[in-house]
């Protein structure tokens, strides 16, 4: 157990922080993960009226007054950040709270349309059904594609090279944070997790590579939104992000894949496997971004702070149980993020 000094003044103990930082010249990568959001507020005194100031609010309160929904999802992961850092200034951020921020409130989202069918097929649920009649999404559905500054987007024709993400190669650094998580009183499951993973491109690849300047290495990103309605429909949102060290841009890809139930023509089985069911659900939206990376500006992310010394070096600090390690064995990047013929870890 370790104590941390929350907002509002007070020591609260609980479980450790996992952290992992790892610099690749001229990136700075970052991850911190711990344990849910309290389910009301945690300053001593004020549990039941909540925080008086905003400044000095708690995770509580300040997540419920940023977002002003009926109710947030059963499992919400505050402290469950993945952060991205170039030498010029530009970031990359992932966290629960800017994703919950696209979350549909004041209108149902017309994509729900399919709710009345999945309130007949639950009707024995009857306090529930009186909850998801309120004007908010309550599937927490998100478009959300990460927390950026520091990059020009620009649309793009160029996409990401699938068998590049095939190759075995050294994982540098690895993180598959949960971001939030409802189980919609039983009835399926809504999430978001970001996975990330940056890998060394053994010399046999690298002089294969079409330009030979290019750093040996490269990273990428998957952030899932999952929805599973039971007997209803599947949604999936997916961002994918691809850079290789050396380039001065980033690859986005973002596309939005849903169906009803009925509509879907594979084993059942398959519904609760994201990996495995996405390739069969029919594509409604995507986008297409190149993020270019601009001259170095002056930018920063609140409690991060990364020294341009830091970025020039090649050190690795690590304080999480959960670190690659120097994996040598070296791993398929697509692993994560295709269907297998293996149940998904």
């Amino acid at each position: 157990m370790t104590t941390v000094k929350y907002q509002g003044g007070i020591d609260i103990l609980r479980l450790p922080v996992s952290e992992e930082e790892h610099v690749h010249p001229p990136w700075y990568f970052k991850y911190t993960q711990s344990h849910i959001l309290h389910s009301k507020c945690s300053i001593t005194g004020q549990e039941d009226n909540g925080c008086k100031d905003d400044k000095s609010a708690c995770q509580f309160c300040t997540y419920s007054r940023a977002l002003e929904m009926p109710h947030m999802p059963d499992m919400v992961f505050p402290n469950n950040v993945l952060h991205l850092k170039h030498k010029n200034g530009a970031f990359l951020e992932f966290r629960a709270l800017n994703a919950l921020q696209r979350v549909s409130n004041g209108k149902i989202n017309i994509q729900l349309a399919c709710a009345e069918a999945w309130r007949e097929s639950r009707a024995e649920n009857k306090e529930y059904m009186k909850e998801t009649i309120k004007p908010f999404d309550w599937t927490f559905t998100t478009d959300y594609m990460g927390t950026m500054s520091g990059f020009e987007v620009e649309d793009t024709e160029e996409r990401i090279d699938v068998e590049k993400l095939k190759r075995k190669d050294k994982i540098l650094f690895y993180v598959d944070l949960t971001l939030f998580e409802d189980e919609l009183h039983d009835n399926g499951i809504a999430s978001l997790s970001v996975k990330m993973v940056s890998v060394k491109i053994k010399k046999s690849h690298f002089l294969l590579m079409e330009r030979y300047r290019v750093m040996p290495g490269t990273l990428y990103i998957l952030l899932r939104y999952f929805l599973r309605i039971d007997n209803v429909m599947l949604r999936v949102n997916d961002t994918r992000i691809y850079h290789e060290f050396g380039k001065d841009y980033l690859i986005r890809e973002y596309t939005s894949r849903e169906a009803k139930v009925e509509d879907i023509k594979v084993s059942s089985a398959l519904f609760v496997l994201p990996n495995e069911i996405a390739p069969h659900l029919p594509l409604v939206k995507s986008y297409y971004h190149k993020l270019k990376i601009l001259p170095k500006v002056e930018s920063s992310i609140k409690n991060t702070t990364v020294s341009e010394t830091a970025i020039t070096t090649t050190t690795t600090t690590t304080t999480s149980e959960n670190s690659a390690k120097d994996s040598t064995a070296g791993s398929s990047v697509q692993s994560f993020d295709t269907p297998t013929n293996t149940e998904e870890k």
